[in-house]
């Protein structure tokens, strides 16, 4: 593992960057500044830490449900192991985008463990979905996270809504937060499906199949042997049922503020936006400190976050402040707002796209 850098100096402000929609010049002098104070070079030291805490809490927790065995009192262990799990997912998202080494190989590896192993989610599908996702974050019709599913995000995408996902529409605000409780397994679902899919437009490499599909099973093995030696049946079901429910709360809770209610891009009013204004305009910040930090995995930083992609997440909210004044010396929206309020704008967005459906027009 490479040596660990020392944390950058305390971050300055920008020069005045040129003004003007070229595509090239808006990104450029900040993308020099951030690379002359050291914000782009990772944190392994950090990250390492934060892996081994994490892994030596999860192994505590699975020693304290071993030692307090089959009793309703191990159901308290549940929630704190899905907070962990987040953690997992975190550290699994910050190495799928080389935040934590450069070594391609062996962020591969931190990220098969976390995924695949630890969290039970498929590694090639993940990538797969989130690059496309930050290549074209909110656009209709590149963007896979607003495609039209359980819930949708423009009002074009809710003809022909009918039965039960017309219901889910016309309520999908109020069915959001309830529905994100299934997100811990519906990751799992839909990267055992892309693992083991016949399908060629979801087909991987045969030896990542192998691996990829040896360490899910693995983790479904491990999962449920842990539950069914320590509790019963009865009580692994709910043990089980709490902890992915909890998992996928949490999850949305830290995806739902970062785009939701935000600019969508389309052929028409984003012609001639260049990298900075693509993933500026689309994305939210959630103000707050080290506790929001915490309890998002950084990803309140959105905005920093999808301009560098493989900033190490310690270095994002020391690159907030030259952003901020990039952004407003070209005069570009910088979204930026509480926690709380994040979740009104977000859940209002929903229920604006589900208007027709519940008016009728």
């Amino acid at each position: 593992m490479p040596q660990a850098t020392t944390a950058p100096p305390a971050v300055e402000s920008i020069p005045e960057p040129a003004t003007g929609r070229g595509t090239g010049s808006d990104f450029a002098p900040l993308l020099r500044t951030v690379k002359e104070q050291g914000l782009l070079e990772r944190r392994v030291a950090w990250y390492a830490r934060g892996i081994t805490v994490n892994l030596v809490l999860v192994a505590a927790i699975v020693t304290g449900m071993a030692l307090i065995g089959p009793s309703w009192w191990t159901m308290l262990l549940a929630p704190p192991l899905a907070v962990l799990s987040a953690r997992i997912a975190f550290i699994g998202h910050d190495a799928g985008h080389a935040q934590i080494t450069g070594d391609r190989g062996k962020g591969r590896v931190i990220q098969l463990v976390h995924a695949n192993l630890l969290l039970g989610m498929s590694q090639e599908w993940w990538n797969d979905k989130h690059n496309r996702h930050h290549a074209n974050p909110n656009h209709i019709d590149k963007d896979p996270d607003v495609a039209a599913d359980i819930f949708v995000f423009t009002q074009e995408q809710t003809a022909g809504r009918t039965g039960l996902r017309g219901w889910l529409t016309r309520h999908q605000a109020w069915m959001f937060f309830p529905l994100t409780t299934l997100e811990g397994i519906a990751l799992k679902v839909y990267g055992f499906q892309a693992v083991f899919s016949r399908r060629k437009d979801t087909r991987m490499p045969g030896r990542r199949r192998a691996v990829e599909g040896l360490l899910l099973g693995a983790h479904v093995a491990a999962y449920v042997t842990l539950l069914l030696t320590t509790l019963t049946i009865g009580q692994a079901v709910v043990f089980a049922v709490i902890h992915q429910m909890l998992l996928g709360l949490h999850l949305g809770m830290a995806f739902a503020p970062n785009h939701k209610g935000m600019e969508m891009p389309d052929p028409e009013n984003s012609a001639g936006w260049g990298h900075l204004r693509r993933q500026v305009l689309t994305s939210r910040n959630i103000r707050g400190g080290l506790l929001t930090d915490w309890f998002l995995g950084g990803l309140n930083y959105q905005i920093e976050h999808h301009l560098f992609p493989s900033m190490p997440r310690p270095h994002l909210r020391l690159a907030q402040p030259l952003v901020r004044a990039h952004c407003q010396a070209l005069g570009v929206p910088y979204a930026e707002t509480g926690l709380i309020d994040s979740y009104r704008q977000a859940l209002g967005h929903l229920h604006d796209v589900g208007e027709p459906l519940r008016t009728g027009a």
